[in-house]
């Protein structure tokens, strides 16, 4: 829709101000744009950008945002998640990729929060994902913001061929009152089952920018 990218960058912009009391000592983010078969994080003290996209304009490949990553805080989360019954691995080598830098250039455009990359882990099981939240959930009394980063829609053979306004709204008003509008158990229940929600597979055919 006419305005759509300059209204998700205003709330982009906005976004730290709206659930930070303080700016964050580090932020933690779940990418939409890696999988891998166990939890794994960047532990690299100085990360790169990953240009993980094709036929865009070619500044869009000339993009910086030089946040340091927290090789302590991936250290951290490794913990955290491995006290709860996960296996974890870490990269010292991959960068950002676009599920990371695209949002936070808006969200921190100084670069200066120390940022650690996690990936979702392959599959996409919703309890597993689930579970690593509740290990990570510490994260947020130490100052971390944890970032889940995807998409509520994302079918994009609809986006760009049209008539998807009425199932993304279906989907998006499931999806506020889950995350919202019940209590934890039953909002754990009703993403654990998300595909029984309404055009759930309409909206996200693949549910990787959903898991996040």
């Amino acid at each position: 829709p006419p305005g759509a990218w300059n209204s998700m960058a205003s709330h982009l912009k906005a976004l730290v101000p709206s659930v930070c009391p303080k700016k964050p000592a580090a932020v933690l983010v779940i990418s939409a744009h890696w999988e891998t078969e166990e939890p794994t994080v960047l532990s690299s003290a100085n990360p790169p950008l990953l240009y993980d996209y094709y036929g865009f304009p070619p500044e869009t490949y000339e993009l910086k945002w030089p946040a340091p990553g927290d090789p302590a805080l991936a250290v951290r989360v490794r913990e955290l998640l491995e006290a709860g019954g996960f296996k974890t691995g870490e990269d010292a080598k991959r960068g950002f990729d676009h599920g990371v830098f695209i949002p936070l250039k808006l969200s921190f455009p100084d670069a200066d929060v120390p940022t650690v990359q996690l990936s979702l882990v392959a599959g996409l099981d919703p309890e597993k994902h689930l579970a690593m939240g509740r290990a990570l959930a510490p994260l947020r009394g130490e100052n971390v913001l944890i970032v889940g980063s995807g998409q509520s829609f994302h079918n994009m053979a609809g986006f760009f061929s049209g008539g998807f306004e009425e199932p993304a709204r279906e989907f998006d008003r499931w999806l506020h009152e889950t995350c919202v509008g019940v209590e934890p158990r039953q909002r754990s229940e009703r993403l654990r089952n998300w595909t029984a929600a309404p055009s759930a597979r309409a909206v996200h055919p693949r549910e990787e920018h959903l898991a996040p």
